[in-house]
């Protein structure tokens, strides 16, 4: 059994590590792609806080299908709002924000909520606890991109930070 508790501490942890790194990555090269067709590194930080917002959010306000040709644009309209010329701070924070905020709505569904089958945006048909699962994998996928683009740049990410510390 996932229990939620520990799927949102999850989300929350993985969230705060990314966040992180967008304050840990050099000032003024928040734009530094390794290679051509590649996200930048602040693509890919706002990827996740807007893929985030989209995905628990139109989740959270009882969408069960997803797998409609306007998706995307619907999207949208849980976007932060962040300037794209966000400071690493201003982008870091609503990173850490708008996770809790999240979590926070999340927190109150009971079980049977979790337990709803719906309709992912690319037609596979989950349970809402999947979806929240998904939404966190997919955290994780992006994390890394920012944390290798960190090595690149001969910084040690968090989470390491961390294990080293313990030592």
């Amino acid at each position: 059994m996932v229990r939620l508790d520990a799927t949102l501490q999850s989300w929350k942890a993985t969230r705060a590590d990314a966040a992180q790194a967008v304050l840990d990555f050099p000032a003024g090269e928040m734009d530094f792609t390794p290679a051509e067709g590649l996200m930048t590194f602040r693509q890919i930080a706002r990827h996740i806080l807007e893929a985030g917002n989209a995905l628990a959010g139109v989740m959270l306000d009882g969408e069960t299908n997803m797998y409609t040709p306007d998706i995307r644009e619907r999207f949208k309209t849980y976007y932060s709002g962040l300037a794209d010329d966000a400071s690493q701070e201003q982008l870091a924070a609503e990173m850490r924000a708008s996770v809790e905020r999240l979590c926070a709505r999340l927190e109150s569904h009971t079980a049977e909520y979790f337990a709803e089958i719906i309709t992912r945006f690319d037609g596979q048909v989950v349970t809402r606890m999947e979806m929240l699962l998904m939404v966190k994998e997919h955290e994780l996928t992006h994390r890394q991109q920012l944390f290798t683009y960190l090595r690149l740049k001969g910084i040690v990410p968090p989470t390491t930070r961390r294990k080293l510390a313990k030592k």
